[in-house]
């Protein structure tokens, strides 16, 4: 059984707060989550922001379109610079996201680091490496052309 770990950083034109702002309120989960992911959150009233300890409730179809629940912890927020999201019930082993934004010349660099098991021992790092890697890479390009879309392209 493997740990494995993503990491994606991008480069966005925008003040920290602007960024912060929507990365920290979960109804923007959805519109950053690829439209086959089927990605639906279930959490009924959630706030507009994100706080430690929040449970969130996803439905999503992460492979052949079967809906599995997904559920995650904020277990760590540090305003304008942080947060970290935990599976507690979902398709992993383990899941552990981290999401750093920081203040650079022409805006804020965002970076993302997701450890990660995948389930059933041998037979998810078998699935790890033909097919969950690229899907999380596949998951996270979309994010980031999404977030282009909204703040635009960082000129360097």
């Amino acid at each position: 059984m493997g740990i494995y770990t993503l990491e994606q950083t991008q480069k966005i034109p925008a003040s920290i707060e602007q960024v912060w702002d929507f990365i920290s309120s979960p109804k923007n989960l959805k519109d950053i989550t690829p439209p086959h992911m089927g990605f639906d959150i279930i959490t009924k009233n959630l706030p507009e922001k994100m706080y430690r300890g929040m449970i969130v409730g996803y439905k999503v179809s992460p492979v052949l379109g079967i809906k599995l629940t997904w559920v995650t912890e904020i277990s760590q927020v540090k305003d304008l610079e942080y947060f970290v999201d935990e599976q507690r019930i979902g398709p992993y082993t383990l899941w552990h996201h981290q999401h750093f934004i920081q203040k650079i010349d022409g805006g804020v660099l965002m970076q993302d680091i997701v450890n990660y098991v995948p389930p059933m021992g041998i037979l998810g790092d078998i699935a790890n490496a033909i097919f969950i890697k690229n899907q999380l890479k596949t998951i996270f390009d979309f994010r980031t052309k999404k977030v282009i879309e909204i703040f635009g392209d960082f000129k360097s």
